[in-house]
């Protein structure tokens, strides 16, 4: 385990690779403001090269290698971001300050300029990345040596805690489920719709072949042949023979009660 731990240590990674960088002479610093590059030569630069960025553990370094060769020109290393490694001028997003070693104890501050703004972004992005990823690195060793000290997330009931359930809209929805109508069968089992809301229904369409219940049935008058259509229909009680025979009585009933009373009135005189 230490020989792989020792191993991990020693893989460094790259970060970001630019082809075209410039260093510049910085002059001291008179005060606590901030680095101008306007006070640089930038039409006269020190050196020309390539930067590379490599990581070893939780160390960045910042690498100036010639662009043909790969020799080593300077390296900054640095341990925090943003920090006195690596500082960003006031006048300008191409230019960094950057604190050289080289490897005696003895430290230079140098100026580093990019040629094209993406170039100085991405040397930017790739530093923060890293931090990032080792503060988390940092924290989840901190949560494995100590498991049990984080607040622990208790979902239980605590003593005389109740929990109010609000169930009116389940109520109306069970109502409006329970108020529904079926929908009525017809006659030979069909099934009829709904009439609308405010009109009558209509009559059922009874099936060829079948009589709704409701209609009455036709009387036979004397003197009609009996067919089988009659025959399949029930029959009414048959009416007395008195009543089917005397078929003008009460036209007759009342044609004489009304001459009898002209009889009576035939004393008075009509004015």
């Amino acid at each position: 385990m230490a020989a792989m731990a020792a191993e991990e240590e020693e893989y460094e990674a790259v970060l970001c690779v630019k082809p075209a960088v410039h260093v510049y002479r910085v002059p001291p610093r008179a005060s606590n403001r901030g680095y101008r590059a306007a006070e640089w030569q930038l039409d006269q630069p020190a050196w020309s090269g390539r930067l590379r960025i490599t990581a070893k553990g939780k160390i960045a370094f910042i690498k100036l290698e010639d662009k043909t060769s790969g020799e080593l020109f300077a390296q900054a290393p640095v341990e925090q971001f943003p920090g006195i490694a690596v500082e960003s001028v006031t006048d300008s997003s191409r230019y960094f300050v950057i604190r050289i070693e080289d490897g005696n104890g003895r430290r230079a501050f140098i100026g580093v300029g990019f040629v094209d703004r993406g170039d100085a972004f991405d040397f930017n992005v790739a530093l923060q990345d890293h931090f990032k990823w080792v503060r988390q690195q940092s924290e989840l060793a901190k949560q494995a040596e100590n498991p049990h000290q984080g607040p622990k997330l208790d979902l239980g009931f605590k003593e005389g805690q109740t929990i109010k359930l609000n169930i009116a809209n389940m109520k109306k929805k069970e109502g409006a489920t329970g108020n529904t109508r079926p929908r009525p069968a017809g006659p030979g089992g069909l099934s009829l719709l709904p009439p609308p809301p405010g009109g009558k229904s209509s009559a059922p369409v009874c099936p060829s072949g079948e009589r709704p219940p409701s209609l009455s049935v036709p009387a036979q008058l004397p003197g009609t042949p009996i067919t089988d259509s009659l025959l399949s229909w029930p029959q009414p009680a048959a009416a007395p023979s008195a009543a089917a025979a005397d078929v003008w009585g009460d036209f007759a009933k009342a044609s004489g009660s009304a001459s009898n009373q002209t009889q009576a009135n035939a004393g008075w005189v009509q004015f």
